[in-house]
């Protein structure tokens, strides 16, 4: 089991590790902790490790051929304002794979990564009870 202070990783499956390393540091404010590119890097964001494993790493390889293709599964980044991430993604260029949602516990939207690996950008609804009294 993993220790509180250690990294909770994701691997995602990955066409180009260098791709999916401009994509994470570039537009999603991940660090670039290790890379030995092209078989695969690691970003890291808060307690989030992400694995990128290109074709060549032992990663990919371990995957059964059935099952390489981008799932429904999503690593969650919380934001504060959605609206100001969709405009800002969407000025660099980057195209979203749903529209925004909005459901009881907030409001999200998907982004995909050059691999198709899905990205949820979500934003807590505000929650009136939470709100110091006056």
């Amino acid at each position: 089991m993993t220790a509180p202070d250690q990294y909770a990783s994701v691997r995602y499956l990955v066409d180009d590790v260098q791709a999916a390393v401009d994509f994470y540091t570039t537009h999603l404010g991940f660090q670039l902790n290790t890379s030995a590119a092209p078989a695969f890097a690691d970003v890291v964001r808060g307690p989030l490790r992400l694995l990128l494993s290109g074709p060549p790493s032992s990663g990919a390889r371990a995957t059964p051929t059935d099952a390489t293709t981008p799932g429904r599964n999503r690593i969650h980044l919380v934001v504060d304002d959605l609206d100001a991430e969709i405009d800002r993604l969407r000025g660099a260029g980057l195209a979203f794979r749903s529209e925004p949602v909005s459901g009881p516990g907030g409001r999200q939207i998907l982004l995909a990564d050059p691999a198709g690996n899905l990205i949820e950008l979500f934003q807590a609804a505000h929650d009136p009870a939470a709100r110091p009294t006056t």
